[in-house]
Order: structure tokens, then C-alpha cells, then sequence
């Protein structure tokens, strides 16, 4: 007698019973809310379905394929470790980028960094752009989708990030020159030549550790995360030294920034030779990013 591949075979668990079954082991750990949003990421990237395919499936009945992938999935979200590295992607400014252990998960307001340059730069064409510390290319592929006719280069200290980043632009179809580097040791160009650099290095002090989730810093890479406590702003001095000579007069600097050093942030960088240093606010009005621009040609 014939049998259905194991993949078409049936369970008694509808994806509504499943769907519940997460958000009720889910919720002790996570909360209400946060439960939900884990809930809907997980079934629609290890389904493969859109949330209208979900909606309509609701009843149906999943395979024992799809069921075992997801108590598994399941499994290890309950040990505490983040959605975005159980299925292997991370949602970020209307795409799914891969992201691994290697490279930090993408965040709502990193996505807000990138519409402050689309805001300013978007209607220009044949930019030069460099984004520094690029992880999964989140920041620099999202620009080389979105600007006219851009060219994108993008570095990160870590070969395995860069890996990760490389099959994003490949699957995004996005151009992009990504390179193995360290932001303290750039040599700046000849002649200054691009028209943004874009940055958002690691900026956490060791101090802060206390008061951050478990699921980051038990997962999440500490050496993009984590700034010297010696020298907290040490990667921004870095970036700031390297865009004033880069960068083409006029032209401008874009961070995201821990809020604790906003202030300190923007003395340095009109310290370093740019003409102005405005910190602007993320979603929840909190001093999450900083333009620095250079001056204009007289």
C-alpha cells in the first residue's frame, strides 16, 4: 500500500491549537504581548506562509513535518534564546535578513537610522556610501535597495558576519562591496570621497550589563555589543577621525548612539572638525542617533 511522504502526513494539531500551545508556554517568559510577536514570526518564517495563508489556515490541521519543526522551535525558545537565531532570520526595514550568533539581531530603531538618511539623501543619486561595522548588512544593503544608483561599501572586523551579510545582499539582490576590517585601523582615502557614512558600532558599557535581557547577552555577540569601560566612546573617536577626512565636504555622518553619551558624543565630534552634531530621537523619544555634518566648500 502507498504512504504519503512523511511530509504530507497529517497530525491531530490544527495551527490555531499550535499557535495557542506557544503563546501559553510562552508568556511566563515573555510576556503577554512579546509571546504573541514571537508566536507570529516563528510560525510564518518555519511555514513559510504570509499572515493572510496563516489567517486562512487556521483550522487546518498541520503535518507532522511542520509540527515537529515547530515544537522544536518551541523547545528552544523556551530555554530563552532569541526568535530571530531559532529560524535564522530577523524581519528589518521590510525584508527577512539571515542572522546568526555571529552577527546581532537587527533592531526597530537601526530601521529608523536608516529612513533619517533615506529622509535626507533619497531623492540624490550616485551616492557614496560606506557603513561601518555592518554585521548582517542590515543598515547597508536597506540603502543600496532604497538610494538611486548608490555604491555601497560596508566593513566588519568579524569573517563570519561578513559571510552572513554577503548572502543577504545576494538574496535581497542588493550591490554591495563588503570587506573584512577593523574601524580602528582605516586608513582614510587619498581624497575624501564618500557622501554618507553610516555606523552603528557597539556601545553598551560593561556597567549596563545588569540591566539587559538575558536572551542578549546570553546569545548575542558581546563584541558587537559591548564598548571598552575604559573608553566608552572609543569607536566613535575612531569612525568620527576616519569621516572627517572620507567624507566629501557637506557631506555627513550618521550613528546610532547609547542616550547615556549623547552629550559627550556630540563635543567630540565638534571637537574632530564637524560643523554641527544634532541628536535626534527614536520612536520612543529617546536620543538615539546623531548627525554630524562637515562644513561646505567656501
Amino acid at each position: 500500500m502507498n504512504t504519503l511522504p512523511a511530509a504530507d502526513v497529517l497530525s491531530s494539531v490544527t495551527l490555531s491549537d499550535e499557535r495557542r500551545r506557544f503563546i501559553t508556554s510562552l508568556t511566563p517568559l515573555l510576556g503577554d504581548g512579546e509571546a504573541r510577536a514571537v508566536t507570529r514570526l516563528a510560525i510564518e518564517i518555519v511555514t513559510g506562509w504570509s499572515q493572510v495563508d496563516i489567517a486562512v489556515r487556521d483550522r487546518d490541521f498541520l503535518s507532522e513535518f511542520l509540527l515537529d519543526r515547530l515544537e522544536k522551535v518551541l523547545a528552544r525558545l523556551m530555554k530563552g534564546e532569541p526568535v530571530q537565531y531559532v529560524v535564522g532570520f530577523a524581519p528589518f526595514h521590510g525584508n527577512l535578513y539571515r542572522v546568526t550568533p555571529a552577527t546581532l539581531i537587527p533592531r526597530p530603531e537601526t530601521s529608523q537610522l536608516v529612513d533619517i538618511i533615506l529622509d535626507d539623501c533619497g531623492s540624490r543619486p550616485d551616492l557614496h556610501v560606506f557603513d561601518i561595522a555592518t554585521g548582517s548588512g542590515c543598515i547597508a544593503i536597506a540603502l543600496a535597495r532604497s538610494l538611486p544608483f548608490a555604491r555601497v561599501e560596508a566593513i566588519d572586523i568579524s569573517p563570519e558576519a561578513i559571510d552572513v551579510a554577503r548572502d543577504n545582499a545576494s538574496r535581497l539582490r542588493a550591490r554591495v562591496d563588503f570587506s573584512c576590517a577593523d574601524m580602528l585601523r582605516l586608513s582614510p582615502p587619498p581624497t575624501p570621497c564618500f557622501d554618507v557614512i553610516v555606523s552603528n558600532p557597539p556601545y553598551i558599557t560593561p556597567s549596563e550589563a545588569a540591566e539587559m535581557e538575558r536572551s542578549v547577552l546570553d546569545f548575542e555577540p558581546h563584541t558587537a555589543l559591548f564598548a571598552p569601560a575604559s573608553d566608552p566612546i572609543l569607536f566613535y573617536r575612531a569612525i568620527a577621525g576616519y569621516s572627517v577626512k572620507a567624507l566629501k565636504p557637506g557631506s555627513a555622518l550618521y550613528l546610532e548612539i547609547n542616550p547615556l553619551q549623547a552629550d559627550t558624543l556630540v563635543a567630540m565630534l565638534l571637537t574632530c572638525g564637524f560643523a554641527s552634531a544634532e541628536v535626534l530621537l527614536d520612536d520612543r523619544r529617546i536620543r538615539r542617533f546623531i548627525v554630524a555634518k562637515l562644513p561646505s566648500q567656501s
